[in-house]
């Protein structure tokens, strides 16, 4: 029998002060109006005192799956089922680069003075390849490391050399200048 729920024609019946799901019944025309809205008859609060059924119990094969069948090893192995496919998952690989041992010198000084004190734009460059040089030896990469510690060097003597030639160069100029200055004197 399901109860009509309407305003007028149904209350609240609940078991004591227990917290317990509300019970919502249809109102007994017959029943006396005097009776307070949370009282119910002792029957029905027998009935709600009582303990729920237990839970099932646990299966060791839930419905649907056979019983311990072995599942075919393979990259392209067909599943318990048909029309599954059994997928291999590989672990991650996490691998670790130790410095080197006798790591490639990378001219870290060398290329700060050449950037300073010679030529500014290949002392830039060099700068780069030196902290390539000391990155490619920390994460124990010899080949790069050479590479760009040989890369570095080269840059470095060309700024120095460029950087000589500039300032003999301008030497030259200057008391070549102050030469003819005087001869006009």
């Amino acid at each position: 029998m399901t109860p009509e729920y309407s305003n007028t024609n149904t209350h609240l019946c609940r078991a004591g002060s227990y917290n317990q799901n509300p019970i919502i019944r249809r109102m007994d025309p017959s029943q006396s109006f005097n009776q307070a809205p949370g009282a119910c008859n002792s029957s029905e609060k027998s009935v709600m005192l009582q303990p729920a059924a237990a839970p099932p119990a646990y299966q060791d094969n839930p419905a649907g799956y056979p019983p311990s069948q072995p599942v075919p090893q393979g990259p392209y192995a067909q599943g318990p089922y048909s029309g599954q496919t059994v997928v291999a998952v590989q672990p991650a690989v996490f691998v670790t680069a130790t410095p080197l041992a006798n790591p490639a010198p990378d001219y870290m000084g060398y290329s700060i003075f050449t950037m300073l004190c010679c030529c500014f734009p290949l002392g830039i460059v060099a700068l780069v390849y030196s902290c390539s040089t000391r990155d490619a030896n920390f994460s124990g990469r010899r080949e790069l490391a050479e590479k760009n510690s040989n890369t570095a060097r080269t840059l470095n003597h060309v700024a120095v050399a460029l950087g000589l030639i500039i300032i003999v160069g301008y030497i030259i100029y200057y008391s070549m200048l102050i030469n003819n200055v005087n001869q006009h004197l």
